[in-house]
This record gives C-alpha cells, structure tokens and sequence, in this order.
C-alpha cells in the first residue's frame, strides 16, 4: 500500500483520494540575535538565569521609560541581510504590533512591518541534487515577549520576563518550498549561514531558532489553498514531520467535501498531530503604528559596505573554493561546509598538510570518513574531538609520504584517538613504518609463492586470487609492506 503522506521524489507531488496534490510552504523564522545585550535595553541575554533575574525598567514596560535601540543589533540584522543577498533598506521603521498576553508587558511588541530593515533576497538549497532558489520576502527586527509557566503550581501561571526585550530576526520566506524535505533544507541552510555570520547560534533546543512553517495545498497549477500557521517548531525533523501530517490533514478535510479554515496551530511531535490553538489574525488585527518613542532608523551607505567588507566567507564560497582548490566532490564539500567547526578544522588540518592542493583530498577523506565517522559513532561534535587537526595532518603527511599504508593509518589513528600523541613519533617509536626495500618484500613473495605452488599456478590463470597473495605478504609483514610495491612484485612472479 503506497504510503499517502510522502511525496514522491521526482514531482513531490502527494497522492490523494481524488488525485495528486501539491504542498505550498512559506516560513517565518525567528533567530535570536547574537548579543550580550536586548535590543532596547541593557539587561543580559544570557540563557538559564534565575526567572526575572535579567529584567530593567524598560524590559518590565515601567511607566516613562523609553526604549534606546541597541546598535550591535542592528548591524547583526544588516549582516545576515547581507549574507542573504538581499536588499539593506538604508531607511526602516519600528511599529508597535498591538496584542494582549500576560508575557507582553507592555501591551505590544516593538516589531517593524512595512519598512523593515531588510528586504528581498534569497538562500539557495540543494534536495537530492535538486537545486532550488528559495526567495526571502524580508527580515525585520523585534523584541521578543517573556514566558509564560504552567507547569509550576496546579492553581497558578508564572511569567518569566528574562527574555522581554531580547532581539530577534524574523526572516520570511516567499512561499517557495513543496516538500518537507526542501523545507528542512532551507532551514538548515538559513541556520547554517547564520551562524557562519555569527548573527545567531542556531540553538534550537534554547529557542534560539524557531520557526513558523505556513502551509496550505492546492491541486498542481491550481490557486492557493487557505494557509495554516504551525508556530514554534524547534527542530528540523519536526518541520518535516509538521508539513506531512498538516498537508494531510488539509487534503482529506478538501477531499471529504469540507474546507480549510485560515488558523494558527501547534505541532504535538508525541501524537504526531497538528491541533488548533487560534483563527489566524490578519495584519490589521494587531494595529500595527509607528513607534512614537523610536525614529526611523537611518543607516549609512559607508557603514553598510564596512560590515559587508568585513564578512566571512559563506558556505557557499567556500564549497566552490573546496572543489576548485582541493578537487573535492560536490558530496564532500557539502559535509565539510554544513557545519562551521567543520569548516575550521578542516582548514586547519590543509594549513598543516605539507602540499595541500595535491592531499587536499586525502585530507577531506580522513576529515570525513575517520574523523567524524568516529565522532558520529560515539555521539560527538567535532569541537570536542579528541584528536587535533595537527594530528590528522600529521597522519596525511605521513601516508603522503609513503612512510606508512592506508592499513597501518588506520591502526595509527586507533592509537592516537585512545592515546594521542604526536603521529610521527608514534611510527618511529613502535616500528610502524611502511617496508618500502623492495629486497624484503620480493623475499616475502617468494616465500609465501613457494608455499604455495597450486595456488600460484591458479594466479597465472586466474589474476583475480592476487589479492589472496597480497593478504598473505601483508600478514607476513606485520601490514607494512608498501602494497604497491607487494602488487608489482607479485605481477612480475607470477607474470601476470
């Protein structure tokens, strides 16, 4: 029975009672900006504090106290505009978006609307070598509300006001995306370039990064269907999961003859089921106006260039510099960019390898399949990686040089990775380097070729058993024989 919530790969299109349906997905993420400070105040943004601990006047909406914007956001907001490669308005406007909630001091929330920051410009993904250019409608800054807790005493509700005032990026997509997969992709792209700008750490298990995934579907070529809002999804297998159980839900509600009502709601990952928690408001709900206590804010066109000159690479820059310079593949340098520290060891480990355009690849190899490989099995990043670049660069150089084999790298690595130590050292001290005098090795052969006539008669026939004899010369030399070399010699014996 073909499984109804997945779309197929070629057209991503979803199967339904009365034929296939099309998935439309826009996203509104919000990311935290990085700054030790809130973005109309001077408290701590520091997480975990004591409730209520990180709170001034102007957090606590305290009667005469006017907001001061904080300029370290700002220009954290133009930067990631930039890396977006999009419009930086040099002219923007904060509005007061009016709404009531216990864990909104002042009655509003200082957000921008029609003149944001930051306009027009787009993130490109990759999904199963798919490209897809996803379009971004605008980013604006805001404060964000407190929190609300339930869960404390069974007749009361607390508020935690720590996080009132701290700025957010509300970045908004264009509704671009159809499929759960492109629409886990472009998060984990934005999430990337954020935190390779270093705007935004990207933790979504603090709420750092979270998104609002906007969905409605409609027949392929047909007018938009009715969208629904699922707010606050934190991590990126739930914005997949959210998408397929909400577009679902919407076609057999269509296909029973029912229709979709424009509302918010939230994802249960437990139950895997969307519930509604509100109708959806419309702009004019919250009588959006510009904030009498703020003036519009202008920018120089000078400052602008500045932080855009002074940018780091992105991710995409560097996957092209990685397959021109190093001759990686598209596979590998997609690996190695996903993630900055990613990036930064591997950088590390081609400024320590002695030729690095030649072993850039060998480099990535062990960066990729050793390294991380490893890391991946035991449950770690690579910040806490035992094992230093200057280690692995050590182990490149070594293999490079043909001092030792692929086999015997292996067993160095096993040893630094529980040991440490310095690699080259390692090899001298316990014998492990590769026997390259081909006088020991062609008398291996030929031992291992006397003891074994038949099968050597079956080799001239048969040169595929080479590889046995390979094994039984390694065997006999500990695994330091220069295979090479042990192939040559065993060709020209068996005059293969």
């Amino acid at each position: 029975m073909q499984d109804k919530t997945k779309a197929s790969k070629a057209s991503n299109l979803i199967p339904g009672a009365t034929g296939d349906w099309e998935v439309v997905i826009g996203m509104e993420v919000h990311a935290q900006v990085a700054s030790q400070s809130k973005l109309f105040s001077g408290s701590s943004t520091a997480f975990g504090a004591e409730p209520n601990s990180h709170v001034s006047l102007v957090d606590s909406a305290m009667p005469g106290m006017l907001p001061v914007i904080n300029e370290e956001c700002v220009a954290q907001a133009v930067r990631t505009g930039l890396g977006l490669k999009a419009q930086i308005n040099l002219k923007s406007v904060f509005d007061r978006k009016n709404y009531f909630y216990p864990d909104l001091p002042q009655g509003y929330q200082i957000s921008q609307y029609k003149q944001p920051v930051v306009g027009e410009g787009e993130v490109e993904i990759d999904v199963d070598g798919e490209p897809l250019r996803v379009g971004i409608e605008r980013l604006h800054l805001e404060q964000d509300a407190g929190k609300s807790l339930h869960d404390q005493h069974p007749d009361y509700s607390y508020v935690d006001l720590n996080r009132s005032g701290v700025a957010l990026m509300e970045i908004v997509s264009k509704p671009d995306m159809r499929s759960s997969k492109q629409a886990q992709a472009y998060v984990s792209k934005l999430r990337t370039i954020l935190r390779y700008l270093g705007t935004c750490d990207g933790d979504m298990e603090k709420g750092n990064l979270r998104a609002d995934v906007n969905v409605s579907v409609r027949k392929p070529g047909g007018k938009l269907g009715t969208r629904c809002e699922i707010k606050n999804v934190n991590s990126i297998r739930f914005i997949g999961q959210a998408i397929e159980v909400e577009a679902r839900r919407q076609i057999d509600i269509i296909e029973d003859g029912g229709a979709i009502d424009q509302e918010t709601r939230l994802f249960d990952a437990a139950k895997g089921e969307t519930r509604s928690m509100r109708s959806k408001e419309e702009a004019h709900d919250y009588r959006y106006f510009p904030d009498p206590d703020l003036l519009p804010l202008e920018l120089e066109q000078g400052w602008v260039d500045d932080l855009k000159q002074h940018l780091p690479e992105l991710p995409d820059e560097k996957h092209a510099r990685f397959m021109k310079d190093f001759g990686l593949s598209a596979y590998d340098a997609n690996v190695l960019v996903a993630e900055r520290e990613r990036a930064d060891y591997f950088e590390k480990v081609l400024g320590l390898v002695k030729d690095a355009k030649r072993d850039g690849k060998l480099a990535a190899n062990w960066v990729i399949n050793e390294l991380l490989g490893r890391l991946n099995k035991e449950g770690h990043d690579i910040a806490d990686s035992k094992v230093t670049p200057e280690q692995i660069a050590g182990i490149v150089n070594l293999i490079a040089s043909n001092a030792i084999s692929g086999k015997i790298a292996k067993d160095l690595f096993e040893i630094v990775w529980s040991e440490g130590g310095d690699p080259a050292q390692i090899v001298e001290t316990r014998g492990m380097r590769q026997v390259t005098d081909t006088g020991a090795i062609e008398k291996a052969v030929d031992e291992i070729i006397a003891a074994n006539p038949d099968k050597a008669e079956q080799a001239k026939a048969k040169p595929n058993l080479l590889s046995w004899f390979v094994g039984q010369v390694m065997k006999s030399t500990g695994g330091k024989a220069n295979p090479a070399a042990v192939n040559e010699i065993l060709k020209a014996k068996l005059g293969i």
